[in-house]
């Protein structure tokens, strides 16, 4: 069955020189080889392959199969066929057979569907000559291959870094082909520019799984404790309250723990995860699309196969290690629209310093050839959290009004020490001098000293954190014992201070 050609779609100029490096490879590879194909989230993959099944079809006569992961991919891919004149079946639940002189040149299915009708000869599918994998670093799309008989493959991916350590891509494409960069898109105009907003966290209490990401239960934890759930409702506040906003999260607990802070907050917010019917999903999505100011706070569900350009906000309210799960998550809100060029992300996991920036130059032949590299150099918490610096937010900084610096370098001044022969501990008796000065000089009694005491937590964490990482010695137990050990000796301190002001 021919294509019609009066549904054709214009490609833009970087499509278009992908699309003749595509087809030089296909010319140059031998029939039956595999290749890959690297394009940012936003950059138009879905354009570029139809056209490929298109032209494959008219050039070759030749069948075409496009396997996705998800039923909405599926749906989503057979209209943009359909806008390339590409008259194409959707092979789902509801197609229980095939028969071998069915007319239609192009196929779109899901993985584990069309595996299941071929495993029960239910479908037979004959003359495929191309098989193109859409988001292929998911490796379930293997077991389909002694099905058909060696058609070229071209998987098609943001990020061409499996999610399985043990299948690395390169064991199976011969070629990686990469597309144009997410910062040559922003430049051209067709993502919008990335405007970040990072919070160091301490993240050692995370546990890593066995894929190695880290686990639901610590992350449900951490993120849905009350300390988090109010930070993460203040930096919405401060930036981007009013917008349209997803929330990524690791699990369902702390999800509905966000629902639940944000609608006590007076704010428009859903929850979404996979437990929801196809029914509750199409609800819950048609009213984040129509609510400007809505909030949308979801889990494992809006990372592919969603696409709402209208989103101005991302927020990470989770850690990953997953560079793949890391581009998908903020390509959500890269999109552009008439009157949206830039949009906010807000990363509450360290992500981006684990990671770099969303649109750094990133070498994806060498993560694609090498990806026990990558995946050994990507930083550890304790290596990220090591750089953090402490800057005192500007409302406390108020309360120490009368001091003329509210810093202390605990790195540099160790060495300095260090340097001269002097005890390690001394840095921190230093330290914990400024502090009580910085109390007394702001209070005028005891008691109010020992209130603005207690406002400085996060500032004695950070330098005991720095102190330990000096002497290489941070293990919990000492760290929480140095902590209590600081604050017990900065009360005496200020007792002190206070009875020889009062004598």
């Amino acid at each position: 069955m021919p294509t019609n050609s009066l549904n054709s779609k214009e490609l833009y100029a970087y499509q278009k020189k992908d699309l003749g490096r595509i087809f030089d490879a296909l010319d140059e590879v031998e029939e039956g080889s595999n290749l890959l194909y690297q394009l940012p989230t936003g950059g138009g993959k879905t354009v570029v392959f139809s056209e490929i099944a298109k032209r494959f079809i008219e050039r070759r006569a030749k069948k075409v199969v496009v396997l996705t992961h998800r039923i909405e991919l599926s749906s989503q891919t057979s209209k943009m066929l359909d806008e390339f004149g590409v008259i194409n079946k959707v092979i789902n639940s509801s197609v229980k057979e095939i028969e071998p002189n069915d007319p239609h040149m192009c196929y779109v299915a899901m993985v584990e569907t069309l595996n299941n009708r071929l495993n029960d000869d239910k479908i037979v599918l004959e003359n495929i000559g191309l098989v193109i994998i859409d988001e292929a670093h998911y490796n379930s799309f293997r077991k389909l291959f002694k099905y058909f008989e060696r058609p070229y493959v071209l998987g098609v991916t943001a990020t061409p870094l499996s999610s399985n350590i043990k299948l690395p891509m390169k064991d199976f494409y011969k070629k990686l082909i990469v597309g144009e960069s997410i910062q040559s898109l922003i430049d051209k105009g067709f993502l919008a520019e990335a405007e970040v907003h990072r919070y160091d966290l301490s993240l050692q209490g995370l546990k890593l799984g066995i894929n190695g990401d880290y686990t639901v239960k610590s992350s449900d934890a951490f993120y849905s404790n009350y300390g988090m759930l109010g930070k993460l409702l203040n930096v919405y506040n401060e930036v981007a309250k009013g917008s349209k906003t997803l929330i990524f999260n690791n699990g369902i607990n702390a999800s509905y723990a966000v629902y639940e802070t944000f609608k006590r907050a007076g704010l428009p917010v859903r929850h979404l995860d996979n437990k929801h019917s196809t029914k509750e999903r199409q609800e819950i999505l048609l009213w984040f699309k129509k609510t400007p100011d809505a909030i949308l706070t979801s889990v494992s569900i809006l990372t592919t196969g969603f696409d709402e350009p209208t989103v101005e906000t991302v927020i990470l309210n989770r850690a990953t290690r997953s560079l793949t799960l890391y581009f998908q998550m903020i390509g959500r809100g890269s999109r552009v629209l008439k009157n949206k060029k830039e949009f906010n992300v807000i990363d509450l996991g360290n992500n981006t310093l684990r990671f770099g920036a969303w649109n750094d130059p990133i070498d994806w032949n060498d993560i694609f050839y090498f990806p026990d590299f990558y995946l050994e150099s990507i930083k550890s918490d304790e290596e990220i959290e090591r750089n953090f610096e402490y800057t005192m937010p500007i409302e406390l900084r108020n309360k120490f009004s009368k001091s003329t610096s509210v810093d202390f370098d605990i790195k540099e001044r160790y060495k300095e020490l260090f340097a001269i022969g002097q005890r390690p501990k001394k840095v921190l008796e230093e330290s914990i001098d400024q502090h009580a000065l910085m109390c007394i000089e702001n209070s005028s009694n005891i008691t109010e000293a020992r209130q603005l005491m207690i406002l400085l937590e996060d500032d004695i964490k950070n330098r005991v954190k720095q102190y330990t990482y000096c002497i290489m010695n941070t293990t919990k137990n000492y760290k929480e014992w140095l902590e209590e050990d600081y604050n017990r000796k900065l009360r005496s301190k200020l007792v002190q201070c206070y009875a020889r002001i009062e004598s």
